[in-house]
């Protein structure tokens, strides 16, 4: 019995004895905001947005009574308002790059009213709706 305790004791020692092996341990951030890899951003972004869960409650409110408050008529007076405007201005843009150019003056379109002069750097066109706010546009020559 002696005799095992002894040979297992010096077989302990012997394989304590040996030399551990490891290597050194190499931080490298993931985050791109950390140092990290640029490349890795569109997916850590992707990854967060899908387990975000959260929901901003104002902005859920916010679509609901837009969607429900907008009737019929109000809806076809802001889709008019806007295919004029987009139409304005498309008209505006050709006559400027077309032969005839632009033509200084006043114009109403609905609640809008318009003004076109020339300046110094181009033509200076003011829209003002009836609820006063008012926009400076300023299309340069070219």
């Amino acid at each position: 019995m002696k005799y095992l305790f002894l040979v297992s004791g010096v077989v302990g020692m012997c394989l304590c004895s040996f030399s551990g092996q490891a290597q050194a341990l190499i931080y490298q951030a993931k985050n791109p905001a950390f140092g990290g890899n640029t490349f890795n951003y569109q997916w850590m972004l992707s990854s967060a947005q899908v387990q975000d869960k959260t929901k901003d409650p104002e902005a859920l409110s916010a679509t609901r009574s837009a969607l429900t408050s907008q009737t019929a008529l109000g809806s076809f007076t802001e889709s008019l308002n806007r295919q004029l405007l987009s139409r304005l201005s498309r008209q505006l843009v050709d006559d400027q790059f077309g032969e005839d150019g632009l033509k200084e003056g006043s114009y109403q379109f609905g609640d809008f009213f318009v003004n076109i002069s020339r300046g110094l750097e181009g033509f200076i066109i003011q829209i003002a709706d009836g609820q006063g706010g008012e926009t400076t546009i300023t299309v340069p020559f070219y």
